[in-house]
């Protein structure tokens, strides 16, 4: 196996180790507003995770967690409070939301100077057309991952695999940008021969929800691999019955990939580790204010 695994890990720490020195140099400080709407197992096990690495950088955190019967009114009525409150810098509402509650209407709610997802649409607009905005937070860590990696993207060929408006889209947006400089191809689930693209791509960011959805064979010798993928596949050996797996064969494609992200240890952490750069940067906005 000859990739170099690039560690999220390693990058996050250093990351939020920064952050921590900064917050700690602030005359505010910063404040993350965390919303979960109901009980889904994971959304609290996000939230739980996003409240220690707020502790562990000293910012502010405070959780409004509301039963999963709330109405849309009584939760656009938690947003408008979050977004007058002069202590609370960054609104993060954990998704999904219950049925009933239309997600849009929900994020659009949220101020876009407090909007440190990066998700409403005056944000997506400014990212879009190179102004200053929140970026979202795992295409910013994709970004800063590959910088770590070593690699300079411009003139690169950089394929994206995906189309979501969390990831894909988003990410193929930072990496096409004059900072950034990279020839970028969109590829997704109607894409014909998706090895076509892939076999001459410099780096391939896979995000398409689906285990091998990359395989060795449909990378050149010496690309670097970002996995976003999270599976579960089933797995007798392991306690909990089951393993996390990301979209890209690792084996196969850490075989000829010169760099390559591990799942889990890759780009997970670096998600939570944005968001809390977002909300940094949202203080010292406010601060300088």
């Amino acid at each position: 196996m000859g990739a170099k695994i690039i560690s999220g890990k390693e990058l996050s720490a250093s990351l939020r180790a920064q952050i921590a020195e900064e917050t700690a140099k602030l005359p505010v400080r910063p404040g993350l507003g965390v919303v979960l709407v109901g009980d889904n197992p994971a959304s609290v096990s996000y939230v739980t995770a996003k409240e220690k690495a707020c502790r562990e950088t000293g910012m502010y955190s405070r959780e409004i967690r509301l039963p999963a019967e709330t109405t849309k009114e009584a939760l656009l009525g938690t947003i408008r409070e979050l977004n007058s409150d002069e202590a609370i810098h960054g609104i993060l509402v954990q998704l999904p939301l219950p049925k009933h509650i239309p997600e849009k209407e929900v994020i659009e709610a949220i101020s876009p100077d407090k909007d440190v997802d990066g998700f409403t649409a005056i944000n997506v607009g400014r990212m879009l057309i190179g102004e200053k905005c929140f970026l979202p937070c795992t295409p910013h860590g994709i970004l800063k991952l590959i910088e770590f990696a070593g690699m300079d993207l411009s003139g690169k060929h950089a394929v994206v695999i995906g189309r979501s408006n969390i990831v894909g889209k988003p990410v193929a947006v930072l990496l096409a940008r004059k900072e950034t400089n990279a020839t970028v191809t969109l590829c997704h689930t109607g894409t014909n021969d998706l090895k076509s693209y892939t076999r001459q791509a410099d780096v391939v960011v896979v995000a398409a929800g689906r285990p091998d959805t990359l395989t060795g064979d449909m990378i050149k010798e010496g690309a670097v691999v970002i996995d976003v993928g999270v599976n579960r596949i089933p797995d007798e050996t392991r306690p909990s019955g089951f393993r996390l797996v990301g979209d890209a064969d690792f084996e196969s494609c850490a075989q000829k990939a010169s760099a390559i992200t591990p799942v889990p240890g890759g780009v997970g952490p670096m998600t939570i580790t944005m968001l809390l750069w977002n909300t940094l940067e949202s203080a010292k906005r406010h601060a300088a204010r």
